[in-house]
């Protein structure tokens, strides 16, 4: 089906609050010229004691309206993509309804992990395309500092707090949605986790310290291996081919895992854009950051090709081709 839904704003906001190699080097027995060369990060956002992603999201979206002067009164749906959730519930997606005063929204909250924003902009791409909604406020926001072990050196040099929105509207012509491509493998579920109500899973315990837990060798092997074979594949589905994407923009987990998958799949990385450098790991929140700091430097343009790839806990992954239209 022909896509009917543009994006026709976006926007950003991370913590004020910078941590960074040297700054972990005082907590974990570890070093700038080590997570350089093993991750690419040389600092990460860290929200403060009384700030959550319902704070970050609507951060992402005042930075929204303000560099596009964008309406929101008549939003229908908000949908936030997240895993750090300020409780249970209410939703942080009906914290932003609330707090922008979005009397005719309808609120989702969305956990896929670090593939969110690729799923939540999917959601919102399939209900304004077939009439049921016209103007979606996608976010994704990510408080992972407050998940993280500060006492495991492997996963701690990694995460950071962030959040990004884009405004998904109906569109008489053409939409500038693609294609996507989705799956995940939930049997390595294991992999990468946080427990919650249970502790175990499929009958075996769990690590249970309410902190993220990962098996880095494990995900990489399957990041390495399921996002090589989903580009081509989601490539296939939109009619395109490599030479005609403009901008690769993968999940932002770690550098050497991204210069694996692109070398494998002969993609040049200076074809490609990441957030990590100085937002660290921000889970689902890593690639609108990243969309967002290449418009306002001016290295994405109107009618560029993105392909976005979002892939990480449950294991799910998630890629969207959109043509840029702002």
């Amino acid at each position: 089906m022909e896509s009917k839904a543009t994006i026709t704003a976006i926007g950003a906001y991370v913590p004020e609050r910078r941590m960074t190699n040297h700054d972990l080097e005082q907590l974990v027995d570890t070093s700038d010229e080590w997570i350089v060369r093993r991750t690419g990060m040389k600092e990460r956002r860290i929200a403060g004691p009384e700030e959550f992603s319902s704070d970050l999201a609507c951060g992402a979206v005042r930075n929204l309206v303000y560099r596009y002067e964008s309406d929101l009164t008549d939003v229908d749906l908000v949908i936030v993509s997240t895993t750090t959730p300020d409780y249970g519930f209410p939703s942080v997606s009906a914290r932003v309804q609330a707090a922008f005063q979005l009397k005719h929204a309808g609120v989702i909250d969305l956990s896929s992990a670090c593939s969110g924003f690729e799923y939540a902009l999917h959601v919102a791409n399939g209900l304004v395309t077939s009439g049921l909604n016209k103007k979606v406020l996608v976010v994704a926001a990510e408080t992972m500092s407050k998940v993280t072990d500060y006492t495991d050196r492997t996963t701690c040099i990694l995460l950071g707090d962030g959040a990004g929105a884009a405004l998904v509207e109906h569109t008489d012509e053409r939409g500038n949605f693609l294609g996507s491509y989705m799956g995940a493998d939930g049997s390595l579920g294991k992999a990468l986790y946080r427990t919650g109500l249970s502790s175990t899973m499929d009958g075996e315990k769990l690590i249970d310290t309410g902190k993220m837990i990962q098996n880095g060798r494990e995900v990489f092997k399957w990041a390495v291996k399921t996002v090589t074979a989903g580009i081509p594949a989601l490539l296939e589905n939109s009619g395109l081919q490599i030479s005609d994407i403009d901008w690769f923009i993968p999940h932002s987990a770690n550098l050497r895992l991204i210069e694996a998958i692109f070398e494998r799949l002969a993609i040049p990385m200076d074809k490609v854009l990441y957030s990590l450098e100085y937002y660290g790991n921000t889970s689902s929140a890593s690639i609108a950051l990243a969309i967002s700091e290449a418009v306002k430097t001016g290295k994405i343009k109107k009618n560029d090709r993105l392909l976005l790839y979002g892939f990480g806990g449950g294991l799910c992954h998630c890629g969207q081709i959109i043509e840029w239209s702002i």
